[in-house]
């Protein structure tokens, strides 16, 4: 029995004792000894269900950091989405410029056009199996995305005919525009090399990403024939990798097909062939480059053949500051092909070598007094080796030179900026009398002024 000033406090028992279990004679009242009024209570169960009630706890917690946790990821998507609509709006916009004037772009927006459509598509797809739900919205921006995605190959095959003949005069006029836009001061006398060398670059032409479009091919390069044959003139040869090794070269009839990543041919190295390092050069119609440590590899692009050299002094501990494995620097100029290498006997300085095109082997060589991990690159021009070297974040120096002729070294201080810090390539031409170079995955090249 429990007295009625006890009674606030079973309260909370008795809430726990169904209804149908009371009945009417467990409650009764009586007057006690003292005149109190008491009252008496009869339970007929008085077990407290406490193993129930710590369950219900600890479950309400569970739920309340549950929900706090799904909370936090909604606020989180919520801003993410945010960015991606606004992303997904100025893409809207783009095609709906190039929707309502089509003959005024080439095919390389378009392309780059669907590689940002995937990316959004697969960004969505990422943000709704995060949530794990669906929604309208998520169908809906599917749907834009589809959309866009029909409407740029729609524009692209929009009138064929006339927009092939644009984009011809496009690349045309583009080409002039970027030779007008280079230093008045340099202009090319092309073959002659009577004077006393180079005495500064133009500022750099930033040409467009690498033919695969990704800023991850930073090994490789870009290169014209420095003799080339009748009829290739214009052709360049492009090849890059995500490593330093050499698989495959692209071959371009000319200036507008590079832009156009429109290849005449493609190489895929076979079993055996397959080459490292950074460096390539390109002269009488055939490529030449590393395969190994030693071996210097030659393609024919006439007749399709493979051939090597060894040069066994050539060491694999000396390579550029920029590259890592780039033992054998092949060049092209007006007085024939070279390359450049550094062995244990020259104690890590370069040494010079002359190839003969016909043999296929060393015909002369010469010492520098530069050491070759302390350059940055080098090429050759007019027969005279030209070194390399960072002087900061944004700025190339040339800073010595050697005259195979003459046997003369020099120490030159010629600068010129540069796209980005480090590059994997840098090579002269002297067709153009330009110096191209593969910075960070980009085409580059320089006006070279003689005096």
């Amino acid at each position: 029995m429990l007295s009625v000033q006890l009674l606030l406090l079973i309260s909370p028992v008795l809430a726990w004792i169904p209804v149908e279990d009371w009945e009417s004679g467990n409650v009764t009242a009586s007057v006690g000894d003292s005149g109190q009024c008491l009252c008496h209570v009869y339970a007929p169960d008085t077990t407290f269900p406490a193993d129930r009630v710590e369950h219900m706890q600890q479950v309400s917690k569970d739920m309340i950091i549950e929900v706090e946790i799904q909370v936090n990821k909604l606020v989180s998507y919520e801003a993410k989405l945010h960015v991606y609509l606004k992303d997904l709006s100025e893409l809207t916009v783009r095609v709906a410029v190039l929707e309502s004037s089509p003959d005024k772009y080439i095919k390389l927006d378009f392309e780059l056009l669907r590689i940002e459509l995937r990316e959004f598509e697969a960004l969505v797809s990422q943000l709704k199996e995060s949530l794990n739900v669906s929604s309208p919205l998520f169908d809906s921006l599917y749907t834009e995305i589809q959309n866009m995605t029909m409407i740029v190959n729609q524009l692209e095959t929009y009138d064929k005919s006339n927009l092939e003949v644009i984009r011809i005069e496009f690349a045309k006029l583009q080409k002039k525009l970027e030779d007008c836009q280079q230093d008045q001061d340099f202009k090319p006398d092309i073959g002659n090399c009577n004077g006393t060398g180079i005495v500064g670059l133009s500022k750099p032409n930033v040409i467009q990403l690498n033919a695969h479009l990704s800023s991850g091919y930073l090994q490789g390069g870009w290169a014209k024939d420095s003799k080339p044959l009748r009829g290739y003139e214009s052709m360049y040869v492009y090849g890059a990798y995500t490593s330093s090794h050499i698989y495959d070269f692209y071959l371009y009839r000319d200036y507008d097909s590079l832009i156009l990543r429109s290849n005449f041919k493609h190489y895929d190295l076979p079993n055996g062939w397959v080459g490292t390092g950074s460096n390539f050069a390109v002269r009488g119609h055939s490529i030449y480059y590393q395969r190994s440590t030693y071996d210097m590899c030659k393609i024919n692009v006439t007749s399709n053949s493979y051939d090597y050299r060894a040069i066994s002094e050539a060491s694999g501990s000396f390579s550029y500051s920029y590259s890592t494995n780039q033992i054998l620097d092949f060049a092209g100029d007006e007085n024939g092909l070279w390359v450049m290498y550094a062995s244990e006997a020259s104690k890590g300085k370069i040494i010079v070598a002359k190839i003969d095109e016909k043999s296929f082997g060393i015909e002369d060589k010469w010492n520098t007094g530069v050491y070759k991990q302390l350059s940055g690159n080098a090429f050759m021009a007019c027969g005279v080796m030209y070194a390399t070297r960072s002087v900061d974040l944004t700025t190339e120096e040339i800073f010595y030179a050697l005259d195979t002729r003459t046997g003369e070294e020099k120490n030159l201080s010629i600068h010129f900026p540069k796209f980005q810090e480090k590059y994997s390539y840098l090579d002269y031409n002297p067709t153009d009398q330009k110096l191209y170079m593969y910075n960070h995955g980009y085409y580059v090249s320089y006006n070279v002024k003689f005096n």
